[in-house]
């Protein structure tokens, strides 16, 4: 895993910010007629094209940037964020700044109260996953896809909404939404770097891109006693709140929850 690179925008293309408030570039100021600039960039503006002082919309766009950056940031691999991403930097729907040495390309250092949220929450993340080394596998999870993603391991186990372990055929659903993924602590099988057997937490995470709410089924007690709230990138539940094995999980519409469950508890498969 450590050989790839993940990354969700880049210094070409839209800003993360920009990632979700346009639809189209918005090149003009490069003087050449929109022709510069990727046409295909897999964004979309949350129902508004560019600024807007609709707070739904700018509530939906805060919770997008979140669930990328969660997903970033928890997934196995090396993450690379765009600078600026971090506070929330705009080029005002320009893909292609290279050319401008402006606003368009600086970087502020005049944080308003949107930045230094966005920058407190990117902050806990990478504290999150420097802290466990389940989010920093040196080897891929041993799942297979005609196990549905599993394997006899328990290193990962991938579940639908209402708990049943998901299916190869699941994974081909075109209409499905909404997974919970189990990464087990207890399953890390290379030793530290004095050999020492490596133990960490596990965590349940919760993803729901459909615009509808969706409730979970969490697992039974087998895979933990109780889990702890870490992260709800939706801000509907508090972090450090306790939810107990087989209780619903709400998840608002577009969000993500990421669940702890102490390494103490490490005797689930």
């Amino acid at each position: 895993p450590i050989a790839s690179i993940n990354f969700v925008t880049a210094h070409d293309g839209f800003t993360m910010r920009d990632l979700v408030s346009y639809n189209e570039k918005h090149n003009e100021a490069n003087g050449e007629g929109g022709n510069d600039g990727e046409n295909h960039n897999r964004s979309w503006n949350c129902g508004v094209e560019g600024p807007t002082e609709d707070e739904e919309v700018q509530a939906l766009r805060r919770r997008q940037v979140r669930n990328f950056l969660t997903t970033l940031m928890l997934s196995q691999g090396v993450p690379m964020l765009l600078h600026g991403d971090e506070t929330g930097r705009t080029q005002f729907g320009n893909n292609n700044g290279y050319c401008q040495d402006n606003e368009i390309s600086w970087m502020s250092w005049d944080l308003d109260d949107a930045a230094t949220d966005r920058l407190a929450f990117t902050r806990e993340l990478i504290e999150l996953r420097a802290a466990h080394p389940v989010f920093r596998r040196r080897r891929f999870f041993a799942g297979r896809a005609e196990h549905g993603g599993e394997s006899s391991m328990g290193d990962i186990n991938w579940f639908n909404p209402d708990g049943g372990h998901m299916s190869n055929e699941d994974w081909q659903a075109g209409y499905a939404r909404a997974v919970l993924v189990f990464l087990n602590g207890s399953a890390i099988t290379w030793p530290g770097d004095r050999g020492e057997t490596i133990v960490d937490d596990s965590f349940l995470i919760a993803f729901n891109a459909s615009y509808q709410d969706v409730d979970f089924q969490l697992p039974s007690s087998e895979w933990g006693e109780c889990w702890e709230v870490v992260i709800d990138t939706a801000e509907a539940m508090t972090v450090g709140e306790e939810v107990e094995p087989e209780s619903v999980l709400p998840l608002t519409g577009r969000s993500t929850v990421v669940l702890k469950r102490p390494a103490v508890e490490a005797s689930a498969s």
